[in-house]
């Protein structure tokens, strides 16, 4: 019985100073995830005139790679110069000049920290961040004694909680 009480405790005192230290991280996650859920509006995006050199004689499908834009259509063509809707690009020097809608730096900046991948240092903190929540769940569970009302109140939140998220993902 001493080394369930043991265990419960020491469960107890890394959930709470885990939950302070990493009380600034989810702070950061919060806002960028809310940030993500708007990244197909102009919510809080701004214009910023990009003027760069790429390579000569590039075609719609190339032209849209190399200044990585979706779906880039050309409106109109005159000469050398070729018109599409954010801007121009000059087949005989290769320049382009137009116009992307941008966050400004901070928000984008946490938009990249939340979408980080292998290739990018900050995965290690995406990866420690999700290993902690994960460990929250886990020793939220020996927050209080099994035989408790809050405990088994605590049980049925949970299932909710999973049984709602299952219903959106499938909605």
């Amino acid at each position: 019985m001493a080394t369930k009480s043991i265990l419960q405790n020491k469960m107890r005192v890394y959930h709470r100073y885990l939950g302070y230290f990493l009380a600034g991280i989810m702070a950061v996650y919060a806002l960028s995830g809310i940030v993500l859920i708007f990244r197909d509006t102009d919510f809080l995006k701004r214009n910023k005139q990009v003027r760069q050199k790429i390579e000569i004689g590039l075609d719609a499908e190339a032209l849209g790679k190399a200044l990585r834009m979706r779906d880039l259509k050309i409106e109109s063509v005159n000469g050398d110069t070729v018109s599409f809707k954010q801007g121009t690009y000059n087949k005989a020097t290769g320049m382009a000049e137009y116009t992307i809608r941008g966050l400004p730096v901070i928000m984008d900046k946490l938009t990249k920290l939340h979408k980080a991948n292998t290739k990018h240092p900050l995965y290690y903190l995406n990866v420690f961040f999700g290993l902690s929540l994960l460990f929250f769940v886990v020793s939220s569970f020996w927050m209080f004694l099994p035989k408790t009302t809050i405990f088994r109140r605590g049980l049925y939140f949970t299932l909710a909680g999973l049984l709602l998220t299952i219903i959106l993902l499938f909605v």
